[in-house]
């Protein structure tokens, strides 16, 4: 089935002109693809060192590939298999827990993800073939972001040590743990070459996020290399194509939409090549397309570009995408016997109850008070205020705590009034809340700043209690502080804020990801948010059930609040009559006469 976004094409539009701007990328020709076995040594210093032996394969040609991805499921996030026009989104996993970040190894049999179905985050292998799931790391560290080595006998991954997110080897063999890399800067999101050599990661040791490899030829001293060397940006998820010769990454630059570029290490010094929009790039196995997920204000879509920038999938509207791969190089290669029965299959998270009120006229809806909830009017829509419960229950079980006790706002009724600029607020139909900006204040609560549509839109993170990892996940990107207008500093005054200086440690809830697991969405900014502070709106969220503002309004109020009355101006009680026949004087010029002097007269001699 078919679906469409109104949203979507304005990125599909922008994106053609920035293609436009942009040199086309040369198709690869058909060179084959290399796998490696190999053997990781550690020195006392960690310094490792790999002996390839490296077996060409022939291309897979033209042939079905397919995706395995980590999408929302029922509340959670679980992973899917998916190949366009030959296998629908087929659920690989499940239960109360997350599965994100999926890698698969060269032969295709195994996918390595991250999972906290035992409480912590830790590293997990599915194995396609027969479908166990062995558990690589147990730790009550965060353990995240895993990929295979080309011979599958090590998993690189990100783990926060200290504070810290650093980076890690594991055997599949043994056990045997590596620190490849340990480094006061934050880095994270490890990709293994295929060639087996080097290790792409993203580290912020230079001041901002950007591209790294790790040499795993060279000592520690020489081992790094700063890739991208954009401080105008923020690079993000790198991914290497099939034979280990190119790498592509997200950038994100503020106030401009995420986009995918590839490096080709065959002319390292050439510029990087734009691709397409989009923030999570993944290549195909024949090493000709890159996929990524296109992000919209409250829906994500996977999309694939030819190399050359043209789009070679139709646009796949997907829910709240945590990862993807993409390397199995047809349907045929993966055995999903035991996988037939699990197609997507998504439930509703809470349950529609109306109550009927006694004194509401007919054909109209009322708004029923939350419980325990501190607002100016604690109330919502009768068909919201469940999805509303069972959020709050979700985000105390997510975070330990109860965000949703003290709202900001909640149901306006109409006697009430808004902010400017909000007279057409959702908070005025009950289905709309507004949290508690105090949290931010207190930190609690961090925003980030995403440019979606031509639009800016926030997306909020609560703090866990339980800092321990078994709550959450640590941040990767520097918020946005909004309160930063108030420092005196003319530039952050101007621009309604700026960027943190660091990121926030500890572990964090995405409440905007979460939120829409319930239907809530967030709303844009207003066009004066950098000189407003409620006009950022960074803390609504609203759940429409299909309707607009007007016919959400009629379910609470009759039309006669659309009506304008033209205002009459009543006559005077006590009326001033004109006095009639009286005529003005008309004042009389006044002459004033000048005399002439008469000549004197002098008599002669």
């Amino acid at each position: 089935m078919k679906r469409t976004h109104p949203l979507l094409p304005y990125s599909l539009l922008l994106f053609a002109l920035l293609s436009a701007c942009v040199q086309p990328f040369a198709a690869p020709t058909s060179t084959p693809e290399p796998t490696g076995t190999f053997t990781l040594t550690p020195s006392p210093s960690s310094t490792a060192t790999l002996r390839p032996t490296i077996t060409p394969r022939p291309l897979p040609g033209d042939m079905a590939q397919t995706f395995i991805i980590s999408l929302e499921d029922n509340g959670y996030s679980h992973l899917f298999a998916y190949a366009p026009a030959k296998l629908p989104l087929t659920r690989l996993t499940s239960g109360q827990w997350d599965d994100i970040s999926p890698s698969i190894s060269a032969d295709g049999t195994k996918v390595v993800f991250a999972s906290n179905r035992n409480a912590y985050w830790d590293i997990y292998t599915l194995n396609l073939v027969d479908g166990q799931i062995a558990r690589i790391t147990d730790t009550p560290e965060f353990d995240g972001s895993p990929a295979w080595s080309p011979d599958s006998l090590w998993i690189v991954y990100e783990t926060m040590l200290e504070d810290q997110l650093d980076i890690n080897i594991i055997s599949t063999v043994n056990g045997q743990i590596i620190q490849l890399i340990s480094d006061p800067a934050l880095d994270q999101t490890p990709t293994w070459s295929p060639l087996g050599r080097q290790v792409a990661f993203v580290s912020n040791r230079s001041g901002d996020d950007e591209i790294w490899i790790a040499n795993l030829d060279k000592p520690d001293e020489g081992r790094f290399l700063n890739l991208s060397q954009n401080p105008a940006s923020a690079e993000m998820r790198p991914a290497w194509s099939p034979d280990g010769t190119r790498l592509a990454w997200a950038t994100h630059t503020p106030g401009q939409p995420d986009k995918i570029s590839t490096w080709d290490s065959n002319r390292p010094d050439q510029p990087v090549r734009f691709v397409g929009l989009g923030d999570w790039p993944a290549w195909s196995a024949s090493g000709g397309e890159i996929a990524t997920r296109l992000a919209e204000p409250n829906q994500d879509y996977l999309v694939a570009y030819s190399l050359d920038g043209n789009l070679s999938l139709t646009p796949l509207p997907i829910n709240d995408l945590r990862g993807i791969d993409w390397r199995i190089e047809h349907v045929n290669a993966l055995p999903l016997q035991f996988f037939k029965q699990s197609l997507l299959t998504p439930t509703a998270l809470w349950q529609m109850q109306i109550q009927l009120v006694a004194d509401v006229p007919g054909q109209r809806a009322s708004v029923i008070q939350l419980l325990e909830v501190e607002a100016p009017h604690p109330y919502l829509h009768d068909a919201v205020n469940e999805s509303f419960s069972a959020l709050r229950q979700r985000v105390i079980l997510e975070t330990g705590w109860d965000a949703l006790a003290s709202l900001e706002n909640a149901y306006t009724p109409l006697t009430s009034s808004l902010d400017p600029g909000k007279s057409q607020d959702w908070l005025f139909t009950g289905r709309a809340f507004a949290l508690n900006p105090l949290t931010l204040n207190a930190g609690w609560m961090v925003v980030m700043r995403e440019e979606l549509g031509g639009q800016t839109y926030w997306r909020i993170y609560l703090r866990c209690v339980a800092q321990d990892g078994s709550q959450g996940e640590p941040l990767r990107t520097l918020p946005w502080e909004l309160t930063s207008r108030y420092t005196l500093d003319p530039l952050t005054y101007d621009q309604g804020g700026g960027y943190a200086k660091s990121i926030p440690s500890g572990f964090w809830v995405d409440f905007t990801a979460l939120a829409h697991k319930f239907g809530w969405q967030r709303i844009p900014a207003l066009g004066n948010w950098r000189s407003y502070f409620r006009g950022a709106q960074f803390n609504e969220f609203i759940l429409t059930g299909g309707l607009d503002w007007r016919a959400a309004m009629l379910q609470l109020y009759p039309p006669d609040i659309f009506v304008t009355p033209t205002v009459v101006i009543p006559p005077t009680r006590t009326p001033t009559e004109t006095p009639k026949g009286y005529r003005y004087k008309t004042p009389t010029p006044t002459v004033t006469f000048t005399p002439t002097p008469r000549p004197t007269f002098t008599p002669a001699p």
